[in-house]
């Protein structure tokens, strides 16, 4: 079987890559990119594929038989039309199966809002597209509050508006190991999974972030209105308000969904302790 990744110059298709090179090291893995000169893994085909190209993706495609689509960064308007693009491609090259990143959050009322609801309509357009496909929605990495310890530190704390809302944050290394599966068997085909670990609140994070940073963090719960500005001051209209809605929709309980990520894996999602005392060993 020949597999491709989409996206594979990205933290999480490189992490797709990688498990599928792990568990099935006797498939073909193609990686695609819009810049393949970016993919950091050896010995594996490289091919051009660049969402906006229809006829650069059918030719990337050919010879392919499972394709992990990693949604785009782009857009949500314009993001349907490049995730239709390689829809389009796969079914032009006898692509048999899509496998789909998609994303939990809320489908109103936030500006996270249009990004989930340009998600939902990827999920219908992969299911009726009449190829074999499965649909996993990722809960929130956890990797970039790892990132900012630097930041937290020098602010006193965490701030931002979930309150005491629950995140079920995941890590890019747990969902390149369910994507892997979810590619590899075909026990999962026209499942859509919620990919995530337990559910925990930022009080909870500060404490797992305190006991392997050595910090002294706390959390501050502020205001939608109060966070949406802050970010975007710091990050822009778009990717601040985005920010916004994310925390937003974790206030509102749409980040606490129930995990099917051992149906995926066939096995359990890393607990946080364990994932938190590793992180403090290796410091």
């Amino acid at each position: 079987m020949t597999i491709a990744i989409s996206a594979a110059s990205g933290k999480l298709g490189s992490a797709i890559i990688d498990a599928c090179i792990a568990l099935a090291p006797e498939q073909t893995i193609v990686a695609l990119a819009r810049t393949p000169k970016r993919v950091l893994q050896q010995g594996i085909e490289v091919r051009p594929g660049d969402y906006n190209d229809l006829e650069q993706l059918k030719m990337s495609l050919r010879g392919v038989d499972s394709l992990l689509l990693v949604s785009g960064m782009d857009a949500p308007d314009k993001r349907i039309i490049q995730h239709r693009n390689m829809i389009q491609a796969a079914q032009f090259a006898g692509v048999k199966k899509i496998v789909y990143t998609s994303v939990q959050g809320s489908e109103k009322d936030t500006a996270f809002s249009p990004v989930i609801k340009s998600n939902r309509q990827t999920e219908k357009d992969v299911q009726e597209s009449g190829l074999a496909f499965v649909i996993g929605r990722n809960g929130i990495y956890i990797e970039p509050d790892i990132e900012y310890i630097e930041n937290y530190v020098k602010e006193g704390g965490i701030v931002n508006c979930a309150d005491d809302g629950k995140c079920g944050y995941t890590t890019r290394t747990e969902l390149g190991f369910a994507y892997a599966k979810m590619l590899i068997e075909s026990k999962h085909n026209s499942q859509i999974y919620n990919l995530n670990g337990e559910a925990i609140t930022q009080y909870q994070l500060a404490d797992y972030l305190n006991q392997a940073f050595g910090t002294q963090l706390s959390y501050k719960p502020i205001s939608v209105v109060q966070y949406r500005q802050q970010r975007i001051d710091e990050l822009g209209d778009f990717i601040g308000a985005i920010i916004g809605g994310i925390y937003q929709g974790i206030r509102e309980g749409k980040a606490d969904n129930p995990s099917h990520y051992f149906q995926a894996a066939g096995r359990a999602h890393i607990d946080w302790q364990t994932y938190f005392d590793k992180l403090k060993s290796t410091l």
